[in-house]
């Protein structure tokens, strides 16, 4: 029985393997229990509370709402939002109130020239203007910002795959870890109750106390192995609980992974080749906001109150004027033509890298899938291999209480099944890490 933080989790070795059955009675956190029955109830209690954090899903999901890149990414397309609503707001009719005043005195002939100054001036102004712009123009202005949002939103879905990605790799490692550390400890206690038997054994001269004692540094080994595992998957699980944000020191089971294997999309409907097509949108946006900025500019102003040098009959200077006026690009140097090439350069970058992906997705897809079905088939043959050794296991346990096998072979024989073992948890986990790269880019 191993204790994982604030929880006991019995370990038990295959039936097949086993010549000592464990007894019914047994302390667990301080009680003692009579029936197996209730046993089994308590376990199943233990199991339903850690049921809920101790899954992929649960820890995938802790990930994505505790990143701050993923929150950073939906404050920048609020935002953008906002900026949509500027722009409306700078075409509205924008009203400002201004005032001028000051006094040139002449005193005994000097002074600022009256015919310039007037003396004195003094004006309280409501000015009122609005920019007079195409429906076309806004929209074009308005498409930028969705460009730059659609962007923004999809480099979010890629870093969602990044994360789901780091995070289901570093859970398939820690539940590789957690899978040898129980079939180290079953074949540590399977060991531990050998042990007393073969001790006896020896006294009784059955075996050798020299066959004893290779008995005694098999069992020494897995001790350590067994410390050894114990370390690796607390490290590992430590960095899976920093991956995904969660303060927790305790250490729990981890349930296996649910991995389907999902399909590769087309190359042209995957979220990473969508990036590629919003540059090209971009690129023709940004044309259609320089051939804008090369038409006429008009804007229509008025201002009404007080506008008085106080010389003539002030008290009639309340007034109001009204305006138009309009810019009309002539010539800039040849920028217009300029910046169009930058753009041509901008697309030709576009549709490299557009055309590279094209040919890596591909290679990419033939890659992982020869990868899953070359480890699917290994994972057949280690299977079987794992038969024929677990039975000669169990044939070498069935004659060591008569004394009819060397304990040599008996080690060799666990050794062997145990390097099938190892070699079944290292395929398995290496089946997940190739399905989950090929989930990643399935999306």
């Amino acid at each position: 029985m191993q204790k994982w933080g604030n929880k006991h989790i019995a370990f038990s070795f295959p039936k097949s393997l086993r010549i000592v059955d464990l007894p019914l009675n047994g302390k667990l956190t301080g009680y003692t229990f009579k029936t197996p029955i209730f046993c089994l109830l308590l376990l199943f209690l233990v199991q339903n509370l850690s049921a809920q954090n101790n899954t992929l899903d649960f820890y995938v999901s802790k990930a994505l709402s505790n990143s701050p890149l993923i929150k950073d990414y939906n404050n920048q397309i609020r935002t953008i939002g906002i900026d949509s609503e500027m722009i409306r707001a700078s075409y509205k009719p924008q009203v400002n109130g201004t005032s001028n005043n000051y006094y040139a005195p002449v005193i005994k002939g000097w002074g600022y020239d009256n015919a310039i100054t007037n003396g004195a001036n003094i004006s309280a102004l409501v000015g009122v203007s609005k920019a007079i712009v195409s429906q076309k123009n806004l929209q074009t202005q308005f498409e930028a910002l969705r460009l730059t949002a659609q962007g923004i939103k999809n480099t979010s879905q890629i870093s969602e795959q990044d994360i789901r990605r780091t995070v289901t790799a570093q859970y398939i490692l820690t539940y590789g870890d957690w899978q040898q550390l129980t079939f180290i400890q079953e074949v540590y206690d399977l060991l531990q109750k050998e042990d007393i038997i073969l001790k006896k054994l020896a006294q009784g001269n059955i075996y050798k106390q020299t066959d004893y004692l290779t008995f005694l540094v098999t069992l020494q080994q897995q001790k350590l192995a067994l410390k050894q595992a114990d370390i690796q998957y607390h490290s590992d699980y430590a960095t899976l609980a920093y991956l995904c944000g969660i303060n927790d020191t305790s250490t729990i089971g981890l349930q296996e992974p649910i991995l389907p294997v999902y399909q590769f999309p087309e190359a042209e409907n995957s979220i990473f080749f969508k990036q590629y097509v919003i540059d090209s949108l971009k690129n023709i946006n940004s044309r259609q906001v320089i051939d804008f900025s090369y038409r006429p500019k008009v804007n229509v102003f008025g201002d009404g109150g007080y506008n008085s040098s106080l010389a003539y009959t002030p008290y009639k200077n309340f007034g109001a004027s009204i305006g138009i006026s309009m810019t009309l690009p002539i010539y800039d140097g040849k920028q217009r033509k300029m910046k169009y090439s930058k753009i041509d350069i901008a697309e030709q970058t576009r549709k490299s890298y557009s055309s590279f992906f094209n040919h890596q997705y591909k290679q990419q897809l033939d890659l992982l899938s020869a990868q899953l079905t070359s480890t699917e088939d290994l994972i057949i043959e280690i299977n079987n291999q794992i038969k024929y050794s677990e039975g000669l296991v169990r044939a070498h346990l069935q004659l060591l209480t008569t004394g009819e096998v060397r304990i040599a072979d008996l080690v060799i024989a666990l050794n062997n099944y145990m390097t099938a073992k190892n070699l079944l948890a290292q395929n398995r986990t290496n089946r997940w890490q190739i399905i989950n790269q090929i989930n990643y880019w399935s999306r």
